[in-house]
């Protein structure tokens, strides 16, 4: 019987644990290399994106122009809280070719009813300009008069104890809350106890200083008139032009500020607009196929740069069939811009209309701020608020209200003004 080798079996036992052993050696080497890599390169790959980020932000922050294209796309309510980040933003966030970019996109979410605003889209509603405009001003009972491209002409009849006083007049902005008093017209109280209109003329392009325009009676009883203009920029009241005699029964009701002139509803006899470039009054044309005494004017406004005009279309046939008129931009004349057909309302809003009239008006037609699709016009009934699409005849309830409201609304005395967003300064 043959027997192993015992001291060579116990050198073979001896080299194949020391091989057992280094290769457990190497192995928790190798687990212990892992181990302090991995957090050494997730710590290097946070540490340059910090970096990046950084050099990011810091790249943005001082280039104007790319800083500038994000900050056109905020909210108003944004751009004025960053004004106070730093002198540098407060001066690009005040700057005319931002606040002018910013305006060409600006909105026009909602509208005021006396002194209350409305949002247009009642499930996504907007922040509220003011609670209250008396708290923005040093007299109480203010009213608005008109609004125009985002500015507010207010004025009040109240003095210091709520008595009644002289006209006083404002100009104010509800996006950024500047307000400016305008100083009375020259002549004392006699000669303002002859104004018969009061209006405001801004854009932001064509007429960046603000413009009140006041329409005075020369002689009680005489139809001879003045038109005096304040401008922002002078901060002075100037006659614009000689006195003039317009034909009898004119009213000088609402005025609408658009392509450099005022202009008046041409639901009087002699319908015009006056130019503020050259100081003169110059004829309004009507539609085609109306004459002053057989038009019926629902509304008269400006939206987008776009002069409306909207008319009942045949009022022995149909009271809910309307055409949108827009004035041609040379003053030459109208044309239908829209057809509008409100006979799908009365299942949902039955109060609009009765057996002999119609009970609702047109308060405002606001034109799409991107596409055409989004153009509505908005309805008052006696009970509610309604907003209309002209192009996919949708509609929606955007308020309801006791009756005082549709009442006191007129074409003479508009007691709703459209809120538009903007950042101009004066």
């Amino acid at each position: 019987m043959e027997t192993g080798n015992p001291n060579g079996e116990h050198r073979r036992q001896n080299q194949e644990h020391s091989r057992n052993h280094s290769l457990q050696k190497k192995k928790m080497v190798n687990t212990r290399i892992k181990k302090t890599l991995k957090p050494s390169f997730s710590q290097a790959s946070t540490e340059d994106s910090d970096h990046q980020s950084t050099e990011s932000g810091a790249l943005i922050g001082s280039n104007d122009d790319i800083l500038t294209e994000i900050l056109l796309r905020l909210p108003v309510t944004s751009i004025l809280r960053f004004k106070s980040v730093s002198k540098h933003w407060h001066s690009l966030l005040s700057h005319s070719h931002l606040t002018q970019r910013y305006d060409n996109l600006s909105k026009s979410p909602g509208l005021f009813a006396h002194d209350k605003y409305l949002p247009f889209d009642a499930e996504d509603p907007s922040t509220p300009p003011f609670s209250s405009l008396d708290s923005y001003f040093d007299l109480p009972d203010v009213r608005i008069v008109q609004s125009c491209n985002g500015l507010l002409l207010c004025y009040t009849d109240r003095g210091p104890k709520g008595r009644k006083a002289a006209l006083k007049y404002y100009v104010f902005n509800p996006t950024t809350k500047q307000l400016a008093v305008i100083p009375p017209i020259c002549g004392g109280s006699k000669v303002r106890k002859t104004i018969r209109f009061m209006g405001l003329a801004f854009h932001q392009t064509d007429c960046v200083h603000y413009k009140v325009v006041c329409v005075r009676r020369l002689e009680p009883g005489v139809d001879l008139f003045q038109i005096q203009v304040y401008s922002s920029d002078t901060k002075k009241w100037e006659i614009s032009s000689e006195s003039f005699c317009i034909c009898k029964h004119v009213f000088f009701g609402h005025g609408v500020y658009w392509n450099g002139a005022v202009h008046w509803a041409p639901f009087s006899g002699c319908p015009f607009y006056f130019k503020l470039d050259v100081g003169q009054l110059q004829m309004l044309p009507l539609p085609e196929g109306y004459t002053s005494s057989e038009i019926f004017i629902m509304y008269f406004g400006e939206s987008g740069g776009h002069l409306h005009l909207v008319v009942q279309k045949n009022r022995e046939d149909n009271y809910l069939r309307l055409n949108v008129y827009e004035m041609l931009s040379d003053h030459s004349g109208w044309f239908v811009k829209y057809q509008v057909e409100l006979d799908e309302l009365l299942g949902s809003f039955p109060e609009m209309i009765s057996e002999y009239a119609c009970y609702f008006k047109v308060i405002d037609v606001v034109r799409g701020e991107e596409e055409e699709e989004d153009t509505f016009i908005v309805l008052n009934t006696s009970e509610k608020i309604i907003t209309y699409n002209v192009h996919d005849k949708s509609f929606k309830q955007v308020s309801s209200f006791t009756g005082y409201l549709f009442e006191d609304n007129s074409m003479f005395h508009p007691v709703y003004h459209r809120y538009t967003e903007t950042l101009s300064s004066f």
